[in-house]
């Protein structure tokens, strides 16, 4: 699912990837008054395309994935587990789904908000099919619940509190 995250001077988008048309990315964007050139981060929970096949549309944003930071011809590695955009989003090491997953964790006024792929959807698949790691995928679960979010937006599905799951 691609979402946008906007903390102070940082504006993220997560996991731009395959929609019908792009303009499923670019109008929201507007009605929000982002312009493309304003995004500064652009986060891959995974390498899957339909995670990441549209980040060209941020020509001038950092792109952070499990291991780096990319930006123009630069490739700055750094282990993403810990690492802050800003005061309030940082990256966690969440593997399970890929060996590479990592998830997005914002701080807002309603709690913590997880943006992550251990789960596809509020109600499943309690198994992934697609798992690398099916007990690491389930540890990880555990270890995010354990931060008790208030909201988390799963890979594929609409955002959902975590008692609801």
């Amino acid at each position: 699912m691609v979402t946008l995250i906007r903390d102070g001077e940082v504006t993220i988008v997560v996991d731009p990837g395959m929609v019908a048309s792009r303009n499923a990315i670019l109008d929201p964007l507007t009605k929000l008054g982002v312009q493309v050139g304003q995004v500064t981060d652009v986060v891959f929970s995974h390498h899957h395309p339909d995670h990441t096949l549209n980040a060209a549309l941020f020509p001038d944003a950092r792109f952070h994935d499990f291991w780096a930071i990319y930006q123009d011809d630069r490739w700055d590695d750094r282990d993403a587990d810990g690492f802050h955009l800003s005061p309030a989003v940082r990256l966690m090491s969440t593997p399970g789904h890929t060996a590479q997953d990592i998830s997005t964790l914002a701080e807002t006024e309603d709690g913590l908000v997880v943006l992550t792929h251990l789960w596809w959807h509020a109600d499943g698949p309690q198994v992934d099919p697609r798992a690398e790691n099916l007990e690491l995928l389930h540890v990880n679960r555990d270890k995010v619940l354990a931060l008790r979010p208030a909201l988390i937006i799963p890979g594929h599905g609409a955002p959902f509190a975590p008692a609801s799951a």
